[in-house]
């Protein structure tokens, strides 16, 4: 099997000690669903990724990428569900 050679780590030790891999990423130009949004800005916050290489990997603006991030530590993995949007927009 060939490993391609990237810069920084290849793994992340996420809090509840479950490790995050390159691999675990969605695919360019997949559909956004809540658990895919989760797993790119996990992949920053356990510094996998920089944020940077997340907004033009995924061709993210950088405020989208900051609401996930502030959604999810808010409110938690559900508030990125469309389902669930007006139930956490703010007023």
């Amino acid at each position: 099997m060939f490993v391609k050679k990237s810069r920084g780590p290849r793994t992340a030790h996420m809090a509840d000690g479950s490790i995050l891999t390159l691999a675990d990423l969605p695919e360019v130009g997949m559909r956004w669903v809540a658990r895919r949004k989760a797993i790119v800005v996990a992949a920053v916050k356990y510094g996998l990724l920089s944020k940077d290489d997340v907004i033009k990997r995924y061709d993210l603006s950088e405020e989208e990428f900051d609401t996930w991030a502030h959604m999810i530590e808010r409110h938690g993995r559900d508030a990125l569900k469309i389902t669930q949007l007006q139930k956490f927009k703010q007023p």
